[in-house]
């Protein structure tokens, strides 16, 4: 059966209709609510402060899948080289070679996709919760008029014009307009890129280990698969910082704000579950120079 046009847009809406349903009105209501109670108690910088409190809630929310992810993921990490010795032993025999690893997952504890759930899960929600900072920051396209028909209740109505001002920043304004509001902005990508490195550097795994029973021609497939992907691992690290620093050089500084929130926290995370990670040598060496 073939879809026309219309029909497909028919789809599109109904799937967006549905998104906002579930993740956007109760992302953009919570928001708004928390932004209505700092203002009436006066607190300045109610707008930047709406966004980190909102942030901080969803992140631990998300807390509990967070972990599970890290856990899973180092977890696959460590039986890295019990799976290589599998692979030698039933090498040339798929079937046992699957019923052998289903086994040592088993023993251990691991789910191979255990991973990938709760990413999923989390995906919607952030993607809500950066709609709902993108709509009610000034001059970052807001639209308040789509914010208030999405809103539970008559009191939550935000007025025609919000503050935007927070400690001194505007959050509608970009760090690429800095020659115009001042070099100082450019502050904002390069902490937002600093804090991307260090978070991307802490999920590095270790390194691939080398057992003496390993054959001259083993050791060197191993050097070579360690070689390649700690080339692909090495520029995702860089590649990801230079990305979202790009990202915040572009976009307005409440994105910003949210996003170096949600790093912070996942940095912190991070390290509760599985330690500096990537970044035990910098540690280590800073504490030595110490």
């Amino acid at each position: 059966m073939a879809w026309s046009s219309k029909d497909l847009e028919v789809q599109v809406n109904q799937i967006i209709d549905i998104f906002n349903l579930i993740f956007f009105a109760p992302v953009i209501n919570l928001l708004v609510l928390i932004f209505q109670g700092l203002s009436a108690l006066n607190i300045p910088g109610a707008l930047g402060f709406s966004i980190i409190s909102l942030t901080i809630l969803i992140r631990v929310l998300v807390w509990p899948f967070m972990s599970q992810q890290i856990k899973a993921t180092k977890k696959m990490a460590d039986l890295k080289p019990h799976l290589d010795a599998l692979k030698k032993k039933h090498k040339g025999d798929k079937q046992a070679l699957a019923s052998a690893q289903m086994a040592l997952y088993k023993e251990h504890g691991v789910n191979p996709a255990g991973g990938c759930l709760p990413a999923l899960i989390q995906i919607p929600v952030f993607i809500a919760l950066y709609q709902a900072i993108i709509n009610i920051l000034p001059g970052a396209g807001g639209h308040l008029d789509k914010i208030n028909s999405l809103l539970y209740f008559p009191q939550l109505k935000l007025p025609s014009a919000l503050d935007p001002n927070f400690f001194g920043l505007n959050l509608g304004i970009k760090p690429s307009d800095f020659g115009k509001y001042g070099i100082l902005l450019l502050l904002v990508p390069i902490v937002t890129a600093l804090l991307t490195f260090v978070q991307s550097k802490m999920t590095l795994p270790k390194p691939i280990k080398h057992y003496p029973s390993d054959s001259p021609k083993e050791g060197k497939e191993k050097e070579g698969l360690e070689e390649s992907m700690g080339q692909v691992q090495s520029q995702m690290v860089y590649l990801m910082p230079v990305m979202i620093g790009y990202f915040a050089f572009s976009f307005p500084i409440g994105l910003a704000i949210y996003w170096n929130t949600y790093t912070i926290l996942g940095i912190i995370q991070q390290y509760k579950v599985s330690g500096w990670g990537g970044m035990e040598w910098l540690i280590s060496k800073i504490k030595y120079q110490r």
